[in-house]
């Protein structure tokens, strides 16, 4: 069948019509100003409709109690400013494919009861925060029930000073929500620089958390997640990775994180996870493991701690490999005498053997346990002797006869030169073949 020109042209309108139909239209901007036809952001939200943009132009807005309940992009220029004036939470999202960019957020008063944030996501999905400033506020960003979710460029800034933790939020907040991206944030000044429970197939990536007054990074039952490249600094207690699986811990810094309850990192009931190519630096503990099995912490340096790490004895079959161990005043501690884990070709600054083959590898075990360790981990005072004559010669008494360390923990191949990382494939081929290994 031959059709006409007019049936032609019908048939190729139906197919466009068919086509856009699904295709949401482009909205319409409605601008926010002193000399606008909007002069508050809440009502050019309230009368905006789904797929619209509220554009805010630069200047001070009084308001809180501000609520998304379409999909819309809600952008900043000039870095507008919505103060909260500490009357509550000042954007709460309750639609999908939601954007939020461009603001300084600020005057949150504390709020025991509601947990009142700058931004908070409640149960929903694709939501965008970018670029953003949020100062003195309770919560920072609180995602809850959510999924896919983007955190990105955004500095949040609290004051911790004179205050308690229960009278701090946490600058991110991330509660029970999937596949987030949080990414080249700076947090610092409240109770947990970032939080997650339970949190799955998320990324946290090139954030600097510092001056936080507990935790940088905070995981409780987060399975399957990644942070990579940040900056965990002079937090009041590190970075605590707890009761959760498959995690991956790579290219991060943990240093100047001091006090009698703090640590670079605080594993306790972590399981099948890598801790791979990070930099624990001047940390009053680099690592504190309790309950953890079946760790790979490989490539990792470990620099001017005071302990580079403490293993519990209720850790096992946990592996640590081509590390640098350099300037800790104890390079490894524990409290007993059972060990399961594994040590090998790893590089001791205290190490005093010798390499007669001249393959790389001490010809002498060594044990990085000692004695005077143990005695701190079970009389902390005694840690006012570390210099002493006498601590020092029973140290090397108790490595050649070893009675109270544990028997088996000890590289029995420790590195003579110190690693330099960006050649692991490189000095692990070496390694392979003097071992004989294919």
């Amino acid at each position: 069948m031959i059709l006409s020109f007019k049936d032609k042209v019908l048939s190729i309108l139906s197919f466009l019509i068919l086509f856009t139909s699904g295709q949401p239209a482009l909205g319409d901007t409605l601008k926010v100003c002193k000399s606008c036809s909007y002069t508050s952001v809440k009502l050019a939200v309230q009368q905006a409709k789904a797929g619209d943009v509220v554009l805010v132009e630069g200047g001070s807005y009084q308001e809180s109690g501000i609520e998304i309940n379409k999909p819309l992009r809600l952008i900043g220029k000039g870095k507008p400013v919505i103060d909260g004036n500490n009357t509550g939470q000042i954007i709460t999202v309750l639609a999908d494919d939601v954007t939020i960019e461009g603001f300084t957020l600020q005057n949150i008063a504390t709020s025991y009861t509601r947990d009142d944030a700058a931004i908070r996501v409640i149960e929903r999905n694709n939501i965008r925060i970018l670029n953003n400033t949020i100062l003195n506020t309770y919560f920072g960003i609180y995602l809850q029930n959510s999924n896919n979710i983007t955190v990105k460029g955004n500095v949040v800034k609290g004051e911790n000073t004179g205050k308690t933790e229960s009278a701090l939020g946490n600058a991110i907040h991330v509660y029970y929500t999937d596949n987030v991206a949080i990414t080249n944030n700076i947090v610092q000044g409240h109770r947990d620089g970032i939080y997650l429970e339970v949190v799955k197939n998320t990324k946290v990536h090139r954030n600097t958390s510092q001056y936080n007054q507990r935790y940088g990074l905070h995981f409780m039952f987060s399975d399957g997640n990644t942070y990579t490249y940040n900056i965990f600094r002079n937090n009041g207690a590190g970075v605590a990775v707890m009761y959760t699986d498959n995690v991956r811990m790579e290219h991060n810094t943990f240093e100047d994180n001091w006090g009698a309850a703090s640590y670079g990192l605080l594993l306790k009931d972590i399981r099948n996870s890598v801790i791979y190519n990070n930099t624990f630096r001047r940390n009053t503990t680099g690592i504190h493991m309790e309950s953890s099995s079946r760790l790979d912490i490989k490539s990792n340096n470990f620099e001017r701690n005071g302990w580079a790490i403490k293993l519990m004895t209720t850790c096992i079959e946990d592996t640590f490999r081509l590390n640098n161990f350099t300037g800790n005043s104890f390079d490894v501690s524990t409290n007993g005498k059972s060990q399961l884990n594994h040590f090998e070709h790893n590089y001791w600054e205290k190490y005093s053997g010798y390499d007669l083959d001249k393959d790389q590898v001490g010809d002498v075990p060594y044990r990085p346990v000692s004695l005077f360790s143990m005695l701190v981990e079970k009389v902390p005072p005694s840690v006012m002797f570390m210099r002493s004559f006498m601590v020092d010669l029973l140290d090397n008494m108790e490595k050649v006869l070893p009675s109270i360390i544990p028997e088996n923990l000890v590289d029995e191949k420790p590195l003579m030169k110190r690693i330099e990382h960006d050649n692991d494939r490189k000095l692990t081929q070496v390694l392979r073949q003097t071992a004989g290994t294919p």
